[in-house]
């Protein structure tokens, strides 16, 4: 019996392969080429159809990385294909089978109309059926040589169009005109189902046996000579098998097509404008949802979409009429697929946001749902932001990638740091780009956790990541797997379909997980390409500065034209750029290079917009300072180049000869010892230019550990398994170097307002300036780091042991903070070994806390550490790495970034301090300026000031409760305000602001709780 078995299935293999695939077309004529290589980058098709093009041949080499080819492919119908099914079948030579990492196109009609996407699952393009016999072919293939770069990670050149090299990489193997024979398609996935449902049956299952022998069956009807002739007879010694119906028991799959896009991976941004293009020109009418009305196609990222409208009107024009048929689902209420670790609190808010509208304004549809299947991890933050954005439901993948727990539920409700829940889909199929093979669907049959309490899971089907899509295949397979015996039960429908059933059949008991979705898995990309997430840090506060002083200006001169335009292309640049491979580092070097010009372009166009708004607050002889951080502060700043201490409110400004009355600073020398001292603070850096005492004189006690030094900077080899850019795996602790020696430790500025010790160190092929200053009247130390990087596989770290028994770290996220445990009770503690955190990390003890700020970086570690008196805990922020892949150059070259330590800080004063560092106080000629707004409880945090999106000059603060307790306050604005409301985060009025006592508005705040208020101008 088992032999037997055997030879039926080789038998079958065989027959597939050499019999009944190649039997598909019947007919083949070949096409005539010319061709016209593109000079530089992509050009709209109009160019095309005027460029020069040349006879070409099959078989001919074409495409040097990263270039495209438009060819021109001529011919004719025969005659006797008349009444056929006709196809072009393009083959420019694609190597292997994967879609969206090789070759690639789009093809046109001859007046430049797009007509369908291209790729190695899906190379035919539709000509006619039935055919007449004698219709003239001509059509247009944009062809991108797109490099595969993908290769077991090995470094390559080939991630940047400047080292790729310019020799072609493919051979154009054919373009044919064909005859499909339908009845040959259609046995070839008769086949496929039943094979693949056998193969994944118990042998001791009778259905097993039955397919087999029917599959037998079937083959000795089939006439391997003459499959054509024969295929009917073959499929109908199938029926019978196919037509068994499934168990009523049998788990519900809702499949969505779907196409994962990566808006820029291991391709730039530029390649993505079309491989949107060319995917969702695969779906529309022309090509797939025409002859399968069941399909819905489930498609987020709103920035795709709008890449669409703008470079092929004639697919946005398609997806319109689709939408309206209800055969495409737009879903995740975001610009893009973003990183959700971080993206700062206002960014995230934005996502959704400008996603939102976009889906609202173009294509008259509500989004109700975040579509996050693939980014690495998800804040804690989320299901508020869902709640007040009126989403109703979350979906991820990526949490299958866990290296050491499983997630414990698929459907669940995810609940916020604030309490706001959000009903949850994890699928268990475990990928989003499922192709309707019976292993995924007999794997999330048995992988759902929540049998006997729900019944049906997603299943999103389509090639994706480089994009492409569904496929005609799918669908066919989807057709018979709707229900049929052994299977799961699948069923082509809307996410949004899925959601509700599932929401009622199991919504009432489904459990719920609390905090953050932390992905055991790429915990690198809190690190890598450090100077993409400098950009990203400082375009949104320079974004926070630029609308918070655009709409100060507005409200008091009218004359000033708020920049809605400009600000809104700028959100929608840096929102992209937050994208799950980029902000991460996960991208080719192209990628990065182009980013960090994109954010230098940024940062000076917002410069530009902050320095007019200030202007047009008047004129003043004096400069003025100004505070963009919520909370006063006392600091020292350069004023014509000399320190002036001055007091500043939060949201305002005031002249810089105010001044502030400070205890000065003072530095010493003892010995080899330098001291610091400001009342404050007394910091000892020793000869190795290492913290040797940092004394918090306030509370009379010593901040480091016993025996121990800080800001030590510490290189760990750094070699994942496979993921390079992605991951840090936890064997790197195993071997570590301190960087102990120092080439120099020079006071180079000793007060009266500012004292500054500059250490510079050498090790490796790098070199690290720092500069520890101590300014008067502060509570923070700062760090301000210059490195010229050239290490390989390294990650460099800082450290501070700290004399705090912390039983839990607390880290900034969007909108509040989280709590981590520092010991490794169980493994879910264990596999948090790197964290993210925002703008300021805190470990504490009863009555006494330390916090680290930063102003550029997000990974950090916390351990507990034993020392000679006790117990402590080591914080320390992870600086640069250096991976391999994909890009070879990861992180190399100059660095400059600031971090600080902040004794004695609670939460609040970590809040504070973290926006103080990354919100530095300008200078300029300008008169002092009262807040705009203001609120009397510190533990209510402004997040935002900015002008109402209709354009109506309606005045909208965003505000939360940061300290993780109830908060009851006022807020109070300085301009006469005719009416108040609170709306949702997209500025939809909800209702009345509560009045105040004071003549404000009532802010009564749960812990974490967000709210948005929306103010009048009086006269607007």
């Amino acid at each position: 019996m088992h032999d037997d078995r055997l030879l039926v299935e080789g038998r079958l293999d065989r027959a597939l392969r050499q019999h009944i695939r190649p039997a598909l077309y019947t007919d083949r004529t070949p096409l005539t080429l010319t061709v016209w290589h593109a000079p530089g980058e992509p050009v709209p098709v109009s160019e095309a159809l005027k460029g020069a093009y040349e006879p070409f041949a099959t078989g001919s080499a074409w495409g040097s990385p990263w270039s495209t080819s438009w060819f021109r492919l001529a011919g004719q119908v025969p005659a006797d294909w008349a009444g056929k099914r006709v196809e072009a079948v393009i083959d420019p030579g694609f190597s292997g089978d994967q879609p969206g990492f090789q070759a690639e196109g789009l093809v046109y009609d001859a007046e430049g109309v797009p007509i369908k996407g291209v790729h190695p699952r899906n190379r035919h393009v539709p000509i006619a059926s039935p055919a007449a016999g004698g219709e003239p072919v001509r059509l247009l293939f944009e062809a991108a040589a797109n490099p595969s770069v993908l290769r077991d990670f090995f470094p390559t050149e080939l991630g940047d169009v400047t080292t790729a090299g310019d020799q072609p990489i493919y051979v154009f193997r054919s373009a044919d005109l064909a005859v499909l024979d339908e009845g040959v398609f259609h046995l070839i996935l008769d086949i496929e189902v039943l094979s693949e449902l056998m193969h994944e049956l118990p042998m001791d299952r009778p259905r097993r046996h039955e397919i087999l022998r029917a599959l037998e069956t079937m083959l000795d009807t089939l006439d391997l000579h003459d499959v054509p002739g024969t295929a009917e007879a073959a499929r109908a010694e199938l029926a019978g098998t196919l037509a068994q119906p499934a168990a009523a028991s049998a788990h519900r799959l809702s499949a969505t097509g779907h196409a994962h896009i990566d808006s820029a991976w291991l391709w730039p941004l530029r390649e993505t404008v079309r491989k949107a293009s060319r995917t969702f020109a695969n779906v529309t009418e022309l090509a797939l949802s025409g002859d399968y009305p069941e399909l819905v196609f489930a498609c987020s990222q709103a920035q795709q979409y709008a890449w669409v409208k703008e470079n092929q009107p004639h697919v946005f024009e398609r997806i319109k009429k689709t939408v309206q048929s209800g055969q495409w689902a737009p879903v995740g209420s975001m610009w893009v697929e973003s990183d959700a670790n971080m993206p700062g609190g206002e960014a995230l808010a934005r996502q959704i946001v400008h996603g939102k509208r976009f889906f609202m304004e173009e294509l008259g549809y509500e989004t109700e749902e975040i579509w996050l299947p693939d980014s690495f991890g998800y804040t804690a933050a989320f299901p508020q932001l869902a709640k007040l954005a009126g989403i109703r439901w979350f979906l991820t993948q990526k949490l299958s990638w866990n290296q050491t727990n499983k997630m414990p539920h698929h459907t669940f409700w995810w609940e916020g740091i604030d309490g706001s829940r959000v009903f949850t889909h994890f699928p268990p199929i475990d990928t989003y780009n499922v192709e309707f093979q019976a292993r995924e669907l007999a794997h999330a049959e048995k992988n759902f956790t929540d049998k006997g309490r729900a019944t049906r899971s997603l299943a999103p089907f389509g090639y994706g990541d480089g994009g492409g899509g569904p496929t005609r295949e799918m669908l066919e397979k989807a057709r018979r797997l709707r229900s049929l015996e052994g299977s799961p039960r699948v069923e082509v429908e809307a996410p949004a379909a899925f959601f509700t059933k599932a929401e009622e059949e199991y919504g009432p008991k489904a459990p719920v997980w609390s905090g953050e979705l932390y992905l055991e898995f790429h915990r690198g990309t809190y690190t890598s390409q450090a100077d993409t997430k400098k950009g990203n840090r400082h375009s949104e506060h320079l974004l926070r500065e630029a609308e918070l002083w655009a709409s100060t200006a507005a409200v008091r001169n009218p004359a000033y034209a708020y920049p809605y335009d400009a600000l809104d292309r700028i959100w929608k640049t840096v929102l992209l750029h937050q994208f799950h491979d980029i902000l991460p580092g996960s991208s080719i070097a192209w990628v990065h290079r182009e980013a960090a010009e994109t954010y230098a372009r940024v940062a000076e166009e917002l410069r530009q917009i902050t320095a007019e708004a200030i202007e047009a607050l008047g004129a003043a002889d004096l400069p003025a300072v100004f505070n963009a951080s919520p909370y006063a502060r006392t600091e020292v700043v350069d004023v014509d180049g000399a320190p002036v201490a001055v007091t500043v409110p939060g949201l305002g400004s005031v002249s810089a000869s105010s001044g502030a009355p400070v205890s000065e600073v003072s530095a010493t020398t003892a010995g080899q010892e330098i001291v610091l001292d400001n009342g404050r603070l007394r910091v000892t850096i020793d000869a190795d230019g290492l913290l040797a005492s940092v004394r918090d004189l306030t509370a009379d006690r010593e901040v480091l550990a016993p025996g121990t030094r800080g800001n030590l900077l510490q290189i760990h080899p750094d070699h994942p398994n496979q993921w390079d850019a992605w991951d840090i795996d936890k064997f790197y602790r195993n071997k570590v170097t301190d960087l102990t020696a120092a080439e120099s430790v020079e006071l180079v500025e000793d007060g009266p307002l500012r004292a500054t010790v500059r250490v510079t160190r050498t090790f490796g092929e790098s070199r690290i300036v720092q500069d520890v200053t101590l300014a008067a009247g502060s509570d923070r130390l700062d760090i301000t780091a210059d490195v010229d990087w050239h290490e390989s596989e390294k990650v460099l770290k800082a450290a501070f042991p700290l004399d705090v028994h912390a039983e839990r770290s607390t880290s900034e996220i969007q909108f509040g903070h989280v709590h981590r445990p520092t010991h490794v009770n169980t493994s879910w503690d264990a596999a948090r070994f790197e964290i993210c955190a925002h703008r300021w990390l805190q470990v504490a003890e009863p009555g006494y806390g330390v916090a680290v700020l930063n102003d550029a970086t997000y990974g950090h570690d916390v351990t507990r550490t034993p020392h000679r008196d006790g117990l402590g805990t080591t914080v320390r922020l992870t600086i640069l790495r250096a991976p391999h892949f994909p890009d070879p150059r990861t992180d190399l070259g100059r660095h400059r970034y600031r971090y600080s330590l902040l004794p004695g800080a609670g939460v609040g004063d970590a809040v504070a301090g973290g926006l103080a560092l990354n919100l530095p106080l300008r200078t300029a000629a300008a008169p002092a300026t009262a807040p705009l707004v203001a609120v009397d409880d510190p533990a209510i945090t402004v997040e935002s000031v900015k002008l109402a999106e209709d354009r109506s000059g309606d005045v909208v603060v965003r505000l939360y409760e940061s300290r993780g307790g109830r908060a009851t306050g006022e807020l109070t604005a300085s301009f006469d305000v005719a009416a108040a409301q609170v709306t949702d985060l997209l500025e939809r009025e909800l209702g009345p602001a509560e009045p105040g006592a004071d003549g404000g508005w009532a802010v009564e705040l749960r812990p974490f709780q967000i709210l948005t208020l929306r103010l009048r101008p009086a006269g607007a």
